[in-house]
């Protein structure tokens, strides 16, 4: 019995298909800083509203909640408060003692929060960059702008603090200039932390030396003396001067307790480091891109 065998179709003709090579990029490949800036615009949403709810969960184990965001600073400064100005007597010559020191620690507790907030955002997140593919320094960015919303509160009961206790301030228009002083004291801390976020991310370390380091920031800001009293020598003085927690915080103690307008280059200062540390942290933190949650 002869079977017929079945007539198979002719095979298609392979064809050859152009690809341009130009136009791909590597999984996970560092953009061009200026596309990278525009990668971090259209993450603007995710970024505020993850702060936002970090915000809200921050202190939820605690009994008291957001009570400790005021709580703390509130705590610290009258232990300050003992230590220096009953006990080692810096409060001499300082007009409104107690709101000099309250406008201090509530600046420094505002500022340092959010450079120790962002300079550990990339170690705690790992598990999210290694699990998703989004650009790095908006873990930063919402570290920072996480501390700004925290800080509203914190500013504002410094302020209450300021008009309750004697002396009492009363409110005038240069409590305005406040706002502006401490955008760019946030501008400045973003930029820091940008920076110590990458370091962190390659040597951990650094992380245990960073309250230290911001511990001896604190001790030579002027936050429960004045620097006038120590320090003699003009020059240094104008140096040490330059310190930009200093400007930011003495600018607040110009507007809220003494009403009259702060210096000029107090406020060159402190735009100067805010802008140069932005800039240098962006770049800085932009280099290490492909090498975070990959260590």
């Amino acid at each position: 019995m002869l079977v017929e065998t079945a007539s198979m179709p002719a095979p298609a003709g392979v064809q050859a298909v152009s690809v341009d090579l130009r136009r791909l990029s590597r999984v996970g490949s560092r953009p061009a800083f200026l596309d990278y800036l525009v990668q971090l615009w259209d993450f603007r949403e995710f970024i505020f509203y993850d702060a936002r709810a970090r915000v809200r969960s921050g202190t939820r184990r605690d009994r008291l909640g957001s009570a400790w965001l005021l709580l703390n600073p509130v705590f610290n400064g009258l232990t300050y408060y003992i230590i220096f100005g009953i006990l080692l007597q810096t409060s001499g010559g300082i007009e409104n003692y107690i709101g000099y020191l309250v406008t201090g620690i509530f600046v420094f507790q505002f500022s340092a929060g959010a450079i120790t907030s962002v300079a550990r955002s990339i170690q705690a997140n790992r598990t999210m960059i290694q699990a998703f593919n989004f650009p790095r320094a908006a873990l930063p960015i919402g570290a920072n702008l996480r501390e700004e919303l925290s800080g509203v509160p914190l500013i504002i009961a410094m302020l209450l603090i300021v008009v309750v206790l004697p002396p009492a301030e009363f409110i005038g228009p240069l409590w305005l200039l406040v706002i502006p002083a401490l955008l760019l004291m946030s501008i400045f801390n973003l930029g820091v932390g940008l920076t110590l976020a990458r370091v962190i991310s390659r040597v951990n370390d650094v992380s245990h030396l960073l309250p230290f380091v911001i511990r001896l920031w604190m001790y030579g800001s002027a936050i429960f003396y004045s620097y006038e009293r120590f320090i003699k020598h003009p020059a240094l003085l104008e140096i040490i001067k330059l310190n930009p927690l200093f400007n930011v915080i003495d600018i607040v103690r110009d507007c809220v307790l003494y009403n009259r307008i702060p210096e000029w280059h107090s406020w060159a200062a402190l735009a100067v480091f805010a802008l140069g540390s932005l800039i240098v942290g962006l770049v800085f933190f932009w280099q290490g891109e492909e090498n975070y949650g990959r260590d």
